[in-house]
C-alpha cells in the first residue's frame, strides 16, 4: 500500500472514530479516562500537537469543536454528567499510580 492511500485510510478511520464517539455521547470522558487513559479532550490536545509539529496553528477550542462536533461548552451543557464518587476514586487512583 502506498503512503498516500495509507494516510487516506487513517484519516477515514479517525473520522469514523469521531462519528462513533458522537453517536455515543452517553459515554462520559471520565469513563474513557478510567478505562483507556484518554478522552475527547486528549484527542483535542493530540490534534493541536500534531498540527504544531507540521507548522500549523490550531487552537485548543477549535480542536475540541472538531472532536466534539460542537463547541465544548455546548456539549458539556447538553451531555456531560457529574462524575460519581466511584469514578473519581478510580481516576485519582490511576493518577497516584503513575
Amino acid at each position: 500500500m502506498n503512503k498516500h492511500l495509507e494516510t487516506e485510510i487513517e484519516a477515514a478511520v479517525f473520522r469514523r472514530f469521531l462519528k462513533h464517539l458522537d453517536e455515543h455521547k452517553e459515554v462520559q470522558n471520565i469513563e474513557l479516562m478510567n478505562l483507556a487513559d484518554f478522552c475527547r479532550n486528549c484527542l483535542s490536545k493530540w490534534y493541536v500537537a500534531e498540527a504544531e509539529q507540521r507548522g500549523e496553528s490550531v487552537d485548543y477550542e477549535s480542536a475540541r469543536e472538531n472532536v466534539y462536533g460542537m463547541p465544548y461548552s455546548d456539549w458539556k451543557d447538553k451531555h456531560q454528567t457529574p462524575a460519581t464518587p466511584e469514578q473519581m476514586a478510580i481516576f485519582n487512583a490511576k493518577g497516584e499510580a503513575k
